[in-house]
Formats: structure tokens, C-alpha cells, sequence
């Protein structure tokens, strides 16, 4: 777990669950960790399987708000039930990320986590796709804590800026 903390909230803290299959999505999962250490988000990790600890993803879940934790991003490849289970459970936000496994470039770990039934909602982002979990937990964050706000606008003008950079680079060859 990572405690900044709450320097980025005057005290309070923001937390933010990463729950990977296996550690095989280890590689994944820094990607997200490192947007949430940009944004001095707090968070924890865990290794849970939907499949083969269910019972502690259950709990998991059903013990994440009194927790402390606001957000929880599931990471899973192939049968990527991780998220389901969680948001089946529980009533906070899940963001679901899949990963590429060594079936279907990573297409069934997709279809697994975003075809959820009515009423258990998982937003679903790019297989692969750490960074954009990582961004999506600082968007939802920033519903409630304004300064996250101001710093999504910064880290929006830099990534603009980036793209500048290299268009800048090409024409001048």
C-alpha cells in the first residue's frame, strides 16, 4: 500500500484498490500505479481470483467501503471475472482491466470483464489499458475532491503538449 498521506486532499484520504488474478498482471497493474503515484492517490494492492479465491474476492468486496476504499480496479486476463464478482458484491465503482493473455490477444479477457448483466455496471477500459484505469480512478476521484480537478486539467495541457512536441519533431524533417 501507498500512503501520501491525504497531502493532496488537506488530510483526507483518497483510496483506490487494485485487485490483479495473478501476479502475472503485475506489469499491468504499475502502469495504473504509477498514474496513481502522479496524482499522490493512495492505494492498496492485492492478487485475488475470481476463480480460485471467491470467496475472499467476496469479501473483498463486501468489506471495501468500510475500508476506506472509493474506487477498486480489477485486473484479469482470460476468464476475466474479476470485476464481475466484485461489482456483483459490491456498490462502489469498478473499473475493469483487462489484460492480453495467450488466447485471443487478450479479446476474451475483454468480453469476460465488459459484458456485465443489467445492474452490475463495470466500466471497462483497453485491454492493457493501465494507464487509463489509473486516469479513469482520478476522474471519478475528482467528482468529490476538487483539487484532483485541477490537477487532471494540468496532466491534460502536459499530455497536449507531448503530442505538440512530436508533431513538431516530424515536420521539421
Amino acid at each position: 500500500m501507498k500512503n501520501f498521506g491525504g497531502a493532496n486532499t488537506g488530510g483526507i484520504f483518497m483510496k483506490v484498490a487494485i485487485v490483479m488474478g495473478s501476479i502475472s498482471d503485475k506489469e499491468v497493474v504499475d502502469k495504473t500505479i504509477g498514474i496513481l503515484e502522479k496524482f499522490q492517490i493512495e492505494y492498496e494492492v492485492r492478487v485475488i481470483s475470481a476463480h480460485r479465491t471467491p470467496f475472499t474476492a467476496m469479501d473483498f468486496a463486501s468489506s471495501a467501503e468500510e475500508k476506506g476504499i472509493e474506487v477498486i480496479i480489477a485486473v484479469a486476463g482470460k476468464a476475466a471475472h474479476l470485476a464481475g464478482i466484485i461489482a456483483g458484491v459490491t456498490t462502489l465503482p469498478v473499473i475493469g482491466l483487462p489484460v492480453k493473455s495467450s488466447t485471443m490477444d487478450g479479446l476474451d479477457s475483454l468480453l469476460s470483464t465488459v459484458q456485465m448483466p443489467k445492474g452490475v455496471p463495470v466500466a471497462t477500459v483497453a485491454i492493457n489499458g493501465g494507464e487509463n484505469a489509473g486516469i479513469l480512478a482520478v476522474q471519478m476521484l475528482s467528482i468529490k475532491y476538487e483539487n484532483l480537478r485541477e490537477k487532471l486539467k494540468e496532466y491534460k495541457e502536459e499530455i497536449s503538449e507531448e503530442v505538440e512536441k512530436m508533431d513538431e519533431k516530424v515536420r521539421r524533417r
